[in-house]
C-alpha cells in the first residue's frame, strides 16, 4: 500500500483566520496527494496568546472547519485548530475526508516554560488518536506531545503504523539538532516512523525554522526540509515504511552561525511585512552592531526599502563616517548624513541655567543619544517605514544603552546577540559578499559620545563580560558559581550589579527576535522591583 503525504511547512499569519483559510485552499488544491498536513493551530497562527480569549476568533476558527471539509473530498487533510467544546479549549489537531471530519486530536502535554504558556489557555486532552486512511492506521501527535515517550509509545499502543506531528517548535540555536536527536531516539523506541511538520516564519519576537523531517521506524532521517523557507515537500510511504525518494537536506544546525543569521533575516523580513510597514529606517554609526544590522535589514527586505542615516556629533571620528557611508554605498541603500551638533547646543543652552554649577556627566550623553533618537523617530513617522534599534544583548544585559536615545525603535533584530557573537555573524555575512568594511570589525568598539570614549571604559572586556552574562541571565548561575568557575569577583559582582539595575530599561526596550534558550522578554521574566542581591556571602565578595 502506498500513501503521498505532502508535509506543508508554512507561515500562517496569527490571528488573521481568513488569510489562513485561503492558504489552506490554494494548497489543497494544487497539491495530487492522498494526506496533506499543515502545521499546529495553522487556523489561528501560533501563538494566538489572548486572542484565545476571545469568543468571537474561536467560534469563527472552529465554524471554518466546515467550509474546509468539502474543498478536496478525495484528499486527507490534517490542520491544527483551537477546538471549542462549549465549555473548554483544546489545541487539537483535525483530519478532514470525504466531506467530513474523520477524526480529532486533543494535545495532550501542554508546555508551561520558556517561551510557552499554553496551560493559560488549553485545557489538555486525555486520549491518543489513531484513524484508518486507505488502509493504513495513522497516529496525532501535536508538537510537545512528540517530545515525551509515554506520548508516542501509547499512540503506537492505540494501533498506529505513522505518526503524523503538527509543530509550530520556536527556533534558538541548536534546536533543529536537538529535536532530530530526541525524537529519532522516541521513533526507534516505538519502531514507529514520524513525519514531524513544523511552521515557519517570524511572528514577534519568536521566529520559526521549519527544518520539518520523515524519520523511519530505526530513527533514520530520510527527508529533511530547508530551514525558515515555506517548503511543500512529498514523500511516499510504502508498507507504512517512508521512502528515500526525495533529496536530504545537509543540516545547517552544525554552522551555528549560519541558522542564526538565516534566524535574523526571516524575524525581521516578517515583522516588518505582517505589521504593515513600508520599509525600515536605522542609524548608521560607523559601528560593528548597526553595520550588521544594516546587513540583515538589506537581505531581509531589499536595498530599496532600507534607509540609513549617519547621525554624527562632534566626538564622531572621521572613520566612523567614511565607513557607514561606504557600507550605505556598497549594499544600495537610500544614505543620509544628518548632524546632531545643532539640536545638541540647543537642548545644553537651554539647560543651562538649571545645570549651572554641576559636572558634566552621562547627562550630557544621553541628551546626543536622544537627539538622535528624535531625528530617526521623525523620519520613521513621515516615512511608515519601521525604526530598526541596533543594541545587542551584551548591552541591553547591562543597561549600557539610553532611554529614548539609541533604545528607540519598533524592532530589535540584535537584542538577543551577544557582543562576541556580533562579530562572528558580521564575519559570516562577510564571507558571503563583503559589505561590511574590515577596519568596522577590527577597532575597539564605542558609543563616541564623549572624547576617546570606548566601550571598555565602562565595562569589562566582552570576553570577560559575555560568558558571565551567559551563567548569569542564560543559567541562573549564582554570583559564587560564577566566581568559582574562574571569573573575578569583582567583575561578577560589578556585572550582576548592572544586570539587576537595568531591569527597568529592558522593560522599556524594542521586542527582538529570540535566538538562544533565554531571551529576554517572553524567557527571562524578572521583577523591575525587587529587594534580592543573592546570598550573604555573595554580597561580601
Amino acid at each position: 500500500m502506498n500513501l503521498k503525504i505532502a508535509l506543508v511547512q508554512t507561515d500562517s499569519l496569527v490571528g488573521n483566520i481568513a488569510a489562513n483559510f485561503n492558504l489552506i485552499i490554494e494548497t489543497v488544491v494544487a497539491l495530487d496527494v492522498d494526506l496533506i498536513v499543515f502545521p499546529e493551530l495553522m487556523l489561528a497562527g501560533y501563538p494566538p496568546e489572548d486572542l484565545l480569549f476571545r469568543r468571537d476568533f474561536i467560534i469563527e476558527a472552529n465554524n471554518v472547519l466546515f467550509d474546509l471539509a468539502n474543498i478536496a473530498p478525495n484528499i486527507g487533510i490534517v490542520l491544527g485548530f483551537p477546538e471549542f467544546d462549549g465549555e473548554k479549549l483544546y489545541n487539537s489537531a483535525v483530519v478532514l475526508s470525504e466531506g467530513s471530519v474523520l477524526a480529532v486530536y486533543r494535545k495532550q502535554k501542554l508546555p508551561n516554560y520558556s517561551v510557552f504558556d499554553e496551560i493559560r489557555y488549553f485545557t489538555a486532552g486525555e486520549k491518543p488518536c489513531v484513524f484508518e486512511f486507505k488502509g493504513q492506521f495513522i497516529g496525532l501527535n501535536i508538537c510537545e506531545d512528540v517530545w515525551h515517550f509515554d506520548t508516542v509509545q501509547t499512540t503506537k499502543d492505540a494501533g498506529a503504523e505513522i505518526l503524523l506531528t503538527l509543530n509550530a517548535s520556536p527556533f534558538h540555536s541548536g534546536k533543529a539538532q536537538q529535536r532530530e536527536t530526541l525524537i529519532a531516539k522516541h521513533a526507534k523506541a516505538a519502531q514507529l516512523p514520524i513525519v514531524y511538520v513544523n511552521a515557519i516564519g517570524g511572528q514577534d519576537e519568536l521566529v520559526f525554522d521549519g527544518a520539518s523531517f520523515v524519520m523511519n521506524a530505526d530513527g533514520e532521517i530520510v527527508f529533511r526540509a530547508e530551514e525558515f523557507i515555506e517548503q511543500i515537500s512529498v514523500v511516499e510511504f510504502e508498507n507504512g515504511q517512508p521512502l528515500k525518494n526525495v533529496p536530504l537536506l545537509i543540516p545547517s544546525e552544525g554552522r551555528k552561525v549560519t541558522s542564526i543569521y538565516k534566524a535574523l533575516v526571516r524575524g525581521t523580513k516578517d515583522y516588518v511585512r505582517k505589521n504593515g510597514f513600508k520599509g525600515a529606517i536605522l542609524g548608521l554609526s560607523g559601528g560593528i552592531d548597526s553595520a550588521l544590522v544594516l546587513a540583515i535589514a538589506v537581505d531581509a527586505l531589499g536595498a530599496e526599502n532600507v534607509e540609513a542615516v549617519s547621525l554624527p556629533s562632534k566626538y564622531t571620528l572621521g572613520m566612523s563616517n567614511d565607513d557607514a557611508k561606504t557600507q550605505a554605498e556598497i549594499m544600495g541603500v537610500k544614505y543620509h548624513s544628518i548632524p546632531i551638533e545643532p539640536a545638541v547646543n540647543a537642548f545644553t543652552t537651554m539647560l543651562a541655567a538649571t545645570f549651572e554649577n554641576t559636572p558634566a556627566d552621562t547627562t550630557e550623553e544621553n541628551i546626543q543619544a536622544r537627539c538622535r533618537g528624535v531625528v530617526l523617530m521623525a523620519m520613521s513617522n513621515k516615512q511608515g517605514k519601521l525604526l530598526l534599534t541596533t543594541g545587542n544583548k551584551s548591552e541591553m544585559s547591562v543597561g549600557y544603552a539610553t532611554l529614548y536615545g539609541d533604545m528607540c525603535g519598533g524592532f530589535a533584530p540584535i537584542k538577543d546577540v551577544p557582543k562576541l557573537l556580533v562579530y562572528e555573524l558580521a564575519r559570516y555575512r562577510n564571507s558571503l559578499s563583503p559589505v561590511i568594511p574590515e577596519r568596522v570589525l577590527t577597532r575597539p568598539p564605542s558609543a563616541e559620545l564623549s572624547p576617546n570614549q570606548c566601550d571598555s571604559d565602562s565595562l569589562p572586556p566582552y570576553e570577560i563580560l559575555d560568558p558571565i552574562l551567559a551563567r548569569y541571565v542564560e543559567q541562573d548561575q549564582s554570583m559564587d558559581e560564577i566566581i568559582a568557575a574562574g571569573f573575578s569577583p569583582e567583575d561578577v559582582k560589578r556585572v550582576i550589579s548592572l544586570v539587576d539595575r537595568s531591569e527597568y530599561k529592558r522593560r522599556q526596550s524594542a521586542i527582538g527576535i529570540r535566538i538562544s534558550e533565554r531571551a529576554f522578554g517572553r524567557d527571562r521574566r524578572y521583577p523591575v522591583t525587587s529587594g534580592y542581591r543573592g546570598t550573604q556571602r555573595s554580597l561580601e565578595c
